[in-house]
């Protein structure tokens, strides 16, 4: 474990070079909650890279992601950890390697909620594993999006009250993470196709998927409205501003938003929150 003031720097570095979404968002945010949001990005994005990894095998995943989650839910031992992950050193990235370095930036009183989410994401994700991410019915698109970006909604809701006192829904807090993780999935589709990954249920055609990414969008929509932080503002509507305009530019038939207009859309929101 490194000095706490250390880990905070190399947290924030690794977060930008992991995060083209979250990094500014989260810049915007009071120190405590950037260190939490910070910390509770980082322990996803490890168990993320776990669930996508190209060398390891089903079961190898399934079993880093299951012992990972059990960790988490109860005390977890960073040397536990260490000796969980030594196997895999030489091929898992940084990020997943230091779980623990990430929860130790975590605000001691947020830690227990950083745990318990990703350890909730761990085990959903090691489930659908198992499925081999086929997804069949819009049951099965609720799940997986709730297991993947849902959770993160909800995890976000439970920092706003502890910090700011806010209080906001829990069902729109869950469509605001299936929002963004829709439009992931329709601006993935093809390179999703070439791994074998299918997302879109049966019978779905991209004017479905573009349905069902608008209708969680205008649930967030309405979720940001219950926020009067300014700082927490900020952090949900870039992300939200983002998805709106990346959806607008694949219907249009662009692959993706650029760089510029990424940059706009900074601008654009921090001036309407202003």
């Amino acid at each position: 474990m490194r000095e706490k003031a250390a880990l905070q720097k190399e947290a924030m570095d690794m977060l930008k070079k992991t995060s083209r979404t979250f990094y500014i968002p989260i810049t915007f945010l009071e120190p405590t909650l950037k260190k939490a949001v910070a910390s509770a990005y980082l322990c996803m994005r490890a168990i993320d890279e776990i669930e996508d990894h190209e060398s390891l095998g089903q079961n190898e995943k399934q079993q880093l992601l299951l012992e990972t989650s059990k960790m988490l839910l109860n005390d977890f031992n960073p040397k536990e950890y260490e000796q969980l992950v030594e196997p895999f050193k030489e091929i898992l990235p940084e990020v997943s390697m230091r779980l623990a370095d990430w929860l130790e930036i975590c605000p001691t009183d947020l830690k227990v909620t950083v745990k318990a989410y990703t350890g909730e994401m761990a085990e959903g994700m090691a489930k659908w594993v198992g499925k081999e991410w086929q997804v069949k019915t819009k049951e099965d698109l609720d799940e997986y999006t709730y297991y993947v970006a849902g959770l993160v909604g909800v995890m976000l809701s439970e920092l706003w009250k502890w910090n700011a006192d806010i209080d906001t829904d829990r069902d729109l807090a869950i469509a605001y993470g299936r929002g963004l993780q829709a439009v992931n999935i329709l601006r993935n589709k093809e390179e999703d196709s070439e791994r074998g990954v299918q997302f879109f249920p049966e019978g779905w055609t991209r004017a479905e998927m573009f349905d069902y990414a608008e209708e969680n969008l205008s649930k967030a929509d309405e979720y940001i409205k219950s926020i009067n932080r300014r700082s927490i503002l900020l952090f949900c509507k870039l992300p939200l501003a983002l998805a709106h305009k990346t959806l607008k530019a694949l219907k249009s038939g662009k692959e993706k938003m650029t760089r510029t207009e990424v940059e706009a859309t900074v601008v654009e929101v921090q001036a309407e929150v202003n």
